[in-house]
């Protein structure tokens, strides 16, 4: 009679309405984390920064965002999703305001840690959530269209930080956004709910410890091996491309987020709900078609961005970027959806967590190995070099396709 109940109002208009909600959860969470990614100069040129120095706020955040995403992550699978999400995004939200105000280059780090922690809590609650109220025909599409905020956030987010810092400084973005975010919090309030079946997902929990299914799941790790690696080669580029861009071609703090970040972002909003589409598709004809999708996104990543070291004006850069980060939107537009094939539901919260600690450890190290091969083969050959974390990546996903066809879970 639950399991009636709970489909019947999965058919309804709440399940669409929660994407919305989650999306715009979502780009404030990606926004918050882009903000200081476009404006890295101004702050190198106030604090008297080395290239090294200027990535550690970004390393700090990756590192400690690992950390606490493996501990929160396990909060979505012991109580209320909706809690932990809300809670999450008016602490994030504080955090990022309390950035403008910083006094000094440690006090700016630490609360970047701060924002980390606050951020940690969203993706595995909120994509556990949307596979809550979506069944497995409707979840890749809902999943992708909800990670489309991702890059709608990081890309508006780096865009509108660099043109407010132009005119108002650096520090002028975090306070603003931080007070969209703590507004938007009072909104999901009234309008965030759980499905139906959490009850009994909880009672589940309770039956068997959701990590030790995680770590008893073979492809369940071997996804979490494979984020790792698309996701440092991903954020090296990001977190880079701007002040490459900058450096190179001389352009102003708007501009730059314009050729290094928004051509990103663009490709991620353009390419996402296509590899949501794919996914299903696949999925259809076999049951590992989702991983296929991983895998093909990843190879497009990977050859689109070989012409880097070549590119050396705006437009040849942005292309390289475009091109390359429309096949690594193929990838996050499955990811989830790929993890949750292979999880059940009482687990999915802490599977996400745990392939999202993984995936940002990657990210926190690439940042400070670009740099380092940056100042002696040049920032261009050492974003070239991403790409092969991508081909490997690639080579995981095939290497394990039998043993991930035989933990597949009925749909």
């Amino acid at each position: 009679m639950m399991a009636a109940s709970a489909a019947a109002q999965t058919t309804g208009r709440y399940p669409w309405l929660l994407i919305g909600l989650l999306w715009c959860c979502a780009f404030l969470n990606n926004a918050d984390r882009s903000l200081l990614v476009a404006v890295m100069p101004a702050i190198r040129e106030e604090f008297q920064l080395t290239n090294t120095q200027l990535a550690l706020p970004t390393t700090v955040f990756f590192w400690v965002y690992a950390i606490a995403v493996f501990i929160t992550s396990r909060l979505g699978d012991k109580t209320h999703r909706s809690t932990v999400i809300i809670s999450g995004l008016l602490f994030w939200s504080i955090s990022t305001g309390l950035i403008g105000l910083s006094t000094g280059f440690a006090m700016l780090i630490g609360m970047r840690a701060m924002v980390a922690v606050g951020e940690a809590t969203y993706y595995p609650s909120a994509t556990a959530l949307i596979s809550d109220w979506h069944p497995s025909t409707t979840r890749g599409r809902a999943l992708s269209l909800h990670q489309t905020g991702v890059f709608a956030g990081a890309l508006l987010g780096s865009l509108a930080a660099g043109m407010i810092a132009d005119r108002l400084g650096w520090r002028a973005p975090f306070v603003a956004f931080g007070v969209v975010g703590v507004l938007f919090s009072l909104l999901l309030v009234k309008c965030l709910k759980d499905a139906p079946n959490r009850a009994a997902q909880l009672a589940a929990h309770n039956a068997k410890e959701p990590l030790r299914i995680v770590l008893g799941t073979r492809p369940a790790l071997y996804l979490c091996l494979v984020f790792f690696l698309g996701t440092a080669a991903a954020n090296g580029l990001t977190v880079w491309a701007p002040t490459y861009v900058h450096d190179t071609l001389g352009t102003n703090l708007a501009d730059s987020a314009l050729v290094g970040s928004v051509t990103i972002n663009a490709a991620g909003i353009l390419s996402v709900p296509v590899g949501g589409l794919l996914a299903d598709y696949l999925n259809q004809r076999t049951p590992i078609g989702r991983f296929y999708a991983l895998a093909i996104g990843l190879v497009i990543a990977g050859v689109m961005l070989l012409p880097m070291y070549l590119a050396d004006t705006a437009w040849s850069v942005g292309l390289v970027l475009l091109a390359s980060t429309l096949g690594k939107g193929l990838f996050d537009g499955c990811i989830y959806s790929a993890m949750h094939d292979v999880v059940p539901a009482e687990a999915r919260s802490t599977a996400v967590g745990v392939m999202t600690m993984a995936g940002f450890i990657g990210a926190g190290m690439a940042p400070l190995f670009i740099a380092a091969m940056g100042e002696v083969f040049g920032m261009g050959t050492a974003l070239t070099s991403l790409a092969l974390l991508y081909f490997i990546a690639v080579g995981v996903l095939l290497a394990t396709r039998n043993a991930t066809r035989a933990a597949i879970l009925p749909h």
